[in-house]
């Protein structure tokens, strides 16, 4: 988005320019590019040179922050972890997921996470108003707070991080109103608190935690046509608080949006399908999941992409249209997909399971919740499949 606003007046001609404060780093072109690898995915194009970045800005936390960025995104995606229809509803926070961490990468994250944290309270020593150094700070600590939630599920640590995050970004907004970049940490905050339950409102308030998800939407509305280096995360946001909310037209045009302006990205074009499939649209949904599988048999045209998330999400709208055959095939392509994760490999049988079943096929139908109980027993997926075996699925 332009950072600046050219507007006509009657029978005249007035400029007014919209000023974005940021640290001078990121509007560097060797900055902007890497971005432009990253939000493409090429993770092994970009990380080099954020290293490169960050080596020739040794002082700047800035520069160690974009690294963390980049090795903790492609991580959360090896596992699995950037499809948002597990974040869509809240049984993120109250149901099982195993993942299993990388321990060289959680070293490497929290190294990394402690070395700009350093570098920016040495900045703040000398300058506890510096704006910079507060948002790098800031910024560090939500992505904290995400691996923390998102890996580890190690919710009470991430709640610190989150409010020290919120802490540090809500001051920068307090010393420069035009940090936008800022607003990704509050907007989400403020959406997030405001969106939990009357309890845990009452709970948390009386400790003055408060939030808005109005003024959430607010703030990551204006990152995501202003801001300099969280202006996706902050539409990322947009679509899945209003994929919460059921608005699903507005969210649609975003990820379209995300998917022309990163095309090799297969997250963006996922999500399109994803939110075609929650409102309804099932047969335009398969056709944008059929879509992205066929653009993948472009050699290299999405750099790490986890086709079985697409698979999985073919397989849900095809049975959702009776096309339970096809629906079966797309469930056990993805299961046989190499980058799949343990648990998703158990859901793809799983599902395949209960459309044998939809189908009256129960003994094909075992054969799947076997595989499941092969693929873990002692889950989630292995009681579900346990209990089918005994009494077949019926779609209720």
């Amino acid at each position: 988005m332009a950072l600046s606003a050219l507007l006509l007046m009657p029978g005249t001609l007035c400029a007014r320019v919209e000023t974005v404060d940021t640290n001078p780093l990121n509007r560097q072109p060797e900055v902007q590019e890497a971005f432009q690898l990253f939000y493409n995915m090429d993770y092994d194009e970009a990380l080099p040179r954020f290293e490169k970045i960050q080596r020739e800005h040794p002082n700047d936390p800035m520069a160690t922050a974009y690294l963390l960025d980049a090795v903790e995104f492609r991580e959360l995606n090896r596992l699995d972890l950037l499809d948002t229809t597990f974040y869509a509803n809240d049984g993120f926070l109250t149901g099982k997921h195993t993942v299993v961490e990388d321990p060289g990468v959680r070293d490497r994250v929290k190294a990394l996470g402690d070395q700009a944290v350093n570098l920016a309270n040495a900045e703040l020593k000398g300058n506890p108003n510096d704006v910079n150094a507060l948002f790098t700070r800031g910024w560090v600590r939500s992505l904290e707070a995400t691996y923390s939630a998102m890996v580890e599920r190690a919710f009470v640590g991430s709640l610190r991080e989150a409010l020290g995050a919120r802490s540090d970004c809500d001051r920068v907004l307090q010393l420069d109103p035009n940090y936008v970049d800022a607003e990704l940490v509050t907007g989400v905050y403020e959406y997030v608190v405001g969106a939990l339950s009357v309890p845990f409102k009452v709970m948390i308030g009386i400790m003055g935690i408060h939030g808005s998800k109005g003024a959430g939407l607010a703030l990551l509305r204006d990152d995501a046509e202003r801001g300099v280096i969280t202006r996706v995360e902050a539409r990322t946001s947009m679509m899945l608080f209003l994929r919460r909310e059921a608005k699903y037209e507005g969210a649609v045009q975003i990820a379209k949006g995300m998917a022309e302006e990163y095309p090799h990205d297969y997250l963006f074009r996922l999500e399109e399908a994803n939110l075609e499939k929650d409102a309804g649209d099932g047969m335009v949904a398969v056709e944008t999941y059929e879509g992205l599988i066929d653009s993948a048999k472009q050699a290299g045209y999405y750099p790490n992409a986890h086709l079985e998330l697409a698979w999985f999400g073919l397989g849900d709208s095809l049975r959702g249209q009776k096309k339970f055959s096809d629906a079966v095939a797309a469930y056990r392509e993805g299961a046989n997909q190499a980058t799949i994760s343990p648990e998703l490999k158990r859901r793809c049988l799983l599902e395949a399971g209960k459309t044998f079943d939809l189908m009256r096929e129960h003994d094909k139908a075992v054969q799947q919740y076997e595989a499941v109980l092969n693929a873990g027993s002692d889950t989630v997926q292995g009681e579900q499949a346990r209990k089918y075996m005994k009494l077949a699925y019926t779609g209720k």
